[in-house]
């Protein structure tokens, strides 16, 4: 006996959901290539710039920042 029911194929989430996740992973990527760099050919040239403002501080909030809005874009209701 076969059952004549149609199976709606919805997504997960809604529109707007997905735009901010979209933001969200953009703030993490832009974080880590923040925090890229500062390195040296050579090994035995100490490169101060690995502790500058971008590296240290910028960089890791922003990725914070982003896993932030990915939570936020997770939680919030598709629906409204």
């Amino acid at each position: 006996m076969k059952k004549n029911t149609e199976q709606k194929h919805s997504l997960l989430f809604g529109k707007r959901n997905y735009i901010i996740l979209g933001i969200g992973l953009f703030f993490i990527a832009l974080g880590f290539i923040l925090m890229s760099g500062g390195g040296s050919n050579n090994p035995n040239v100490w490169n101060e710039a690995i502790f500058n403002f971008r590296r240290i501080r910028l960089a890791p909030m922003l990725i914070l920042l982003g896993f932030g809005i990915e939570i936020y874009a997770i939680l919030i209701n598709p629906e409204k």
